[in-house]
C-alpha cells in the first residue's frame, strides 16, 4: 500500500503542473520595460500547441499531445485595435478563451487524467514584452485549471488556487510565431481519497504554441518596439 501511495503523489505533483497552462505579467518585463507593439492591430489569432505538453515531477511525467486557444466570438484571441496595440512602457496583453487540452497521458500504468480549463474567476490572457529575448506569459485565473485522475488514485487537482497566475516564457517571431514555456512552475492544491496526497502540490510545465494569424492567414502575429 506504501507503494500504490508514493505512486499517487508522484503523478498528482506533475498533474498539477497544467494549471499554470495554463497568469499576469512576463517575470523579465518588469526588470525591462520598454516600448512594446503587437501586430496586426485587431487582428484575431490561434494558439495551437506542437509538441507536447509535458508535466514533470521528479521522475514522473504527464504529457497532452493536443491543446489550442481558438477565436470565437467576442474579443477574446484579438489584438487589441490601435492604439492599444503599443505600449510605450511596459507589455502588451490579449485575453483569450480557456485552451483545451487532450490526449494526455501519464507515465504510471492504471492511472488516467482528464484536464479541463475554465474562466469562472476571470479571464486567461497572453502578454507579452519586447525586449532580447521577448518575455511572454501565459495567465490563468484563480481556479482556472481543473485536473482529475481515476483508477489508482482519484484525485482533483485544481490549479492556481489563491489567485491568478502567470506561466512565464518568450515570444520568438516566424511564420508562425511561437510561445515556448519551458519548465515554468505551478502551484496547485489537490482533494481526493486515500491515495490522493492532499494540500498543496508544485511541479513544472513546457509546452510550445504556435501563434497564428485567423483573420489573415498571410500575416504573422508579431511583437517589435
Amino acid at each position: 500500500m506504501a507503494v500504490r501511495s508514493s505512486r499517487a503523489l508522484a503523478l498528482l505533483a506533475p498533474a498539477a503542473a497544467a494549471a499554470l497552462v495554463l497568469g499576469s505579467t512576463p517575470a523579465s518585463a518588469e526588470s525591462a520595460a520598454g516600448p512594446t507593439t503587437v501586430a496586426p492591430a485587431g487582428h484575431s489569432f490561434a494558439a495551437q500547441l506542437t509538441g507536447q505538453a509535458t508535466f514533470k515531477a521528479g521522475s514522473t511525467t504527464m504529457t497532452c499531445t493536443v491543446s489550442a486557444s481558438v477565436p470565437t466570438t467576442g474579443t477574446n484571441n484579438q489584438i487589441p485595435a490601435a492604439p492599444g496595440n503599443h505600449n510605450d512602457a511596459g507589455q502588451v496583453s490579449a485575453t483569450i478563451n480557456p485552451p483545451t487540452f487532450s490526449g494526455c497521458s501519464t507515465s504510471i500504468g492504471g492511472v488516467g487524467v482528464t484536464a479541463e480549463a475554465n474562466a469562472d474567476n476571470g479571464s486567461w490572457s497572453i502578454s507579452v514584452q519586447n525586449g532580447a529575448p521577448i518575455a511572454a506569459g501565459l495567465t490563468m485565473p484563480e481556479g482556472g485549471f481543473v485536473l482529475k485522475t481515476s483508477g489508482l488514485a482519484s484525485c482533483t487537482i485544481t490549479a492556481s488556487p489563491t489567485g491568478p497566475t502567470t506561466a512565464p516564457g518568450t515570444w520568438t517571431n516566424g511564420a508562425p510565431s511561437a510561445l515556448v514555456i519551458a519548465d515554468a512552475p505551478v502551484a496547485a492544491t489537490v482533494t481526493g481519497g486515500f491515495f490522493c496526497p492532499t494540500g498543496d502540490q508544485s511541479a513544472t510545465f513546457s509546452a510550445t504554441y504556435n501563434i497564428t494569424d485567423t483573420t489573415d492567414s498571410a500575416q504573422q502575429i508579431t511583437v517589435t518596439g
